[in-house]
């Protein structure tokens, strides 16, 4: 009969590397004591790793240099955000870098959210969550809201094609449809890059 504590790591490799959680992501199997149990033993043997009070992560490898890779932030914040039912946004630099258009290594990572300011310092980097008005963080979709805090980082006139190429690489096509539809309350011409972006875009 499998043990509590091979379900639960079942549970994590199911979402893969990079994957990070708070104990109440499994409360709807297990009673808290047996959560937390399992959870501290995993992390002594190394299988998953404790990167904040209460938080683990199921860490990413590097084969080339042999050691386990910082935590995905991105991850992170979407754990709080479930943990606490927020709605959150990437804003700035983090949704520059998730897509792909800054590789810069930053110290801090800011999201937008309907939830109060709050502020973390997790290993080497800081996680801050900024109260926002439901306007910036209402999109239906992830991807909306990324596309339009990022355009919005860079400023209209550092918006090239090359950039707009770069975005359009980093969602399917199906996707603009939703996106167009999501964005029509964006400033002009934020909405102006988006509907160029899903212009361009091939079927399939």
């Amino acid at each position: 009969m499998q043990g509590i504590n091979d379900k639960i790591l079942f549970r994590i490799y199911g979402h893969g590397r990079g994957w990070a959680f708070f104990p109440n992501e499994f409360i709807d199997e297990f009673e808290r004591k047996q959560i937390d149990n399992a959870l501290s033993d995993l992390a002594g043997e190394g299988k998953i790793r404790r990167i904040y009070r209460g938080l683990y992560d199921y860490p990413k490898y590097s084969d080339l240099l042999k050691q386990q890779l910082s935590p995905d932030f991105d991850q992170v914040a979407r754990s709080f955000a479930r943990k606490f039912n927020w709605r959150i946004q990437p804003s700035g630099d983090a949704a520059l870098n998730l897509l792909g258009l800054s590789t810069q290594v930053l110290g801090k990572y800011i999201y937008l959210s309907d939830g109060p300011n709050r502020t973390y310092k997790i290993l080497n980097y800081t996680l801050e969550f900024k109260k926002t008005a439901l306007k910036e963080i209402g999109f239906k979709h992830r991807e909306s809201g990324i596309i339009v805090q990022a355009l919005k980082a860079l400023g209209k006139q550092r918006v090239s094609p090359e950039i707009m190429d770069k975005i359009r690489k980093q969602f399917s096509s199906d996707m603009c449809p939703k996106i167009l539809k999501d964005t029509k309350t964006a400033t002009g011409w934020v909405y102006d890059c988006i509907k160029e972006i899903c212009r361009e875009k091939p079927n399939g």
